[in-house]
């Protein structure tokens, strides 16, 4: 089990910064009407909340979201595109992509406990925007399939499709919205076939701890990290198997220089798992916010493979001596995060407001999803791996291990430490969007929904 480090070196550190950037200024979130409508909600899914223990059953697919470039015009039905951009850098200036290195996916396993459905999509993508959730919502109405049975999540590969929503950026490049309709139907085709392909099944959940392979990235070894790879198995009776993997560490392997459409890391970790363990392997972001990757050898793609692939030989060594049972303890609750007002950081420190071209705020939710005595917890943002070590810390005494995954079909920025708010770095400078509490607001969320489901 991971614990924290260094918080003598780090209590330090922050008692040598300058009162203006040490201290966490302004109202108490206790006090403000966004936290007074989320106890309320919480108060609710506490009273309506059970758990079921009961034999499930799953179900997988795998769809290609990997586009075919350079074609004259753009012909979704064929996925063909004119011209293709990559997410992730807003150094590449939102040129197109130059190849395909290798292909990407969506992933999704359904679960269905009892009657109760979940479907975790795992998309090899930067990240899944509203606007991509919102349209896939309305697709799958007409199955029966609302927002509290889907977790999204997506790999963060910074070499991947992007141009998905409306605006465009530096970083996402343009809006191409046949590239954005053409992901909508390939994500609703994956979900429709692992609903479909729903059969008995059985279950196993690990940790293990990979702290060689990512790093704190703001303050490097005065800070702490969240150093687990967190898993489940799923395997039909005398069918498939699928193991979803979660890890955090930015998949920023590959730099802006690189033009190619590839998954990064993360790819790599999902095709060695499929040619050595399971017919799907879904890669999902962890707590990328503030950790990045270490470790491998070469540059470029070789030390992405050399990443991926070490994460996977550790995950094996594990998950083959996993134990599979034919029940699990299951529940799930997804709540409406409420925000704080936006409150985006000008170079003096002082808030700029609402000044800059933001996504859509609407829909926004947590969820926390329980299997035995794993809780798997989704966040709509970068989540920060030191939050999510405090949660993995807080629920490991009660018996249970925990993981957080980043981008669940929304996008409010990085949620990072309050203690980091006025620190001079990306995350908080350009990417805390609201404000000093929303770290330890969401941590507290947090930690309220996984008491929940644990009940």
């Amino acid at each position: 089990m991971v614990t924290y480090k260094n918080t003598i070196i780090l209590s330090l550190f922050l008692g040598l910064m300058s009162p203006a950037t040490a201290q966490v200024v302004g109202v108490s979130y206790y006090d403000c009407d966004y936290y007074k409508k989320s106890i309320v909600q919480l108060d609710s899914l506490r009273k309506n909340n059970n758990s079921i223990n009961h034999s499930l059953e799953a179900g997988f697919s795998k769809v290609s979201i990997t586009p075919s470039l350079n074609y004259p015009e753009d012909n979704v039905a064929e996925g063909q595109f004119k011209n293709v951009t990559l997410g992730g850098y807003s150094a590449r200036r939102g040129e197109s992509a130059t190849d395909v290195h290798d292909s990407i996916f969506i992933r999704a396993a359904a679960i269905k406990v009892a009657d109760v459905l979940k479907v975790i999509i795992g998309a090899d993508l930067l990240l899944i925007p509203q606007n991509v959730t919102d349209l896939v919502l309305s697709m799958l109405r007409q199955d029966g399939i609302s927002r509290d049975q889907l977790i999204f999540t997506a790999t963060h590969s910074h070499s991947s499709i992007a141009g998905l929503s409306p605006g465009g950026s530096t970083t996402s490049g343009a809006y191409n919205e046949n590239m954005m309709h053409w992901l909508v139907a390939q994500i609703s085709l994956a979900v429709r076939t692992a609903v479909k392909d729903l059969k008995p099944a059985l279950i196993g959940v690990g940790n293990m701890d990979a702290a060689s392979y990512t790093r704190n990235r703001v303050i490097g070894e005065l800070g702490t990290k969240n150093d687990d790879f967190s898993y489940i198995i799923l395997e039909q009776i005398g069918g498939k198997k699928a193991v979803i993997g979660s890890f955090s560490a930015h998949a920023t392997v590959l730099s802006a220089k690189n033009m190619e459409i590839s998954g990064d890391y993360p790819g790599y970790w999902e095709r060695k798992m499929e040619r050595t363990f399971a017919d799907y392997a879904i890669f999902c972001a962890g707590g990328v916010g503030s950790q990045s990757h270490s470790g491998g050898e070469g540059e470029d793609f070789e030390r992405a493979r050399k990443i991926g692939e070490a994460l996977a030989d550790i995950v094996l060594k594990c998950a083959l001596t996993t134990p599979m049972k034919d029940k699990v303890v299951y529940s799930a609750i997804t709540m409406k995060l409420n925000l704080p007002e936006l409150s985006i950081q000008t170079q003096d420190n002082t808030s700029a407001g609402s000044q800059r071209t933001l996504p859509s705020f609407e829909g926004v939710v947590l969820q926390a999803l329980r299997l035995n005595d794993m809780v798997w917890i989704s966040a709509p943002a970068d989540f920060s791996g030191e939050i999510a070590l405090q949660i993995k810390n807080y629920l490991y005494p009660k018996g249970f291990n925990a993981n957080v995954t980043s981008f669940n079909g929304s996008y409010v920025g990085y949620i990072i430490p309050s203690k980091y708010y006025y620190y001079d770095h990306y995350e908080s400078k350009t990417m805390g969007w609201f404000g000093p509490n929303m770290g330890d607001y969401t941590a507290d969320l947090i930690r309220q929904m996984s008491d929940i489901v644990i009940l």
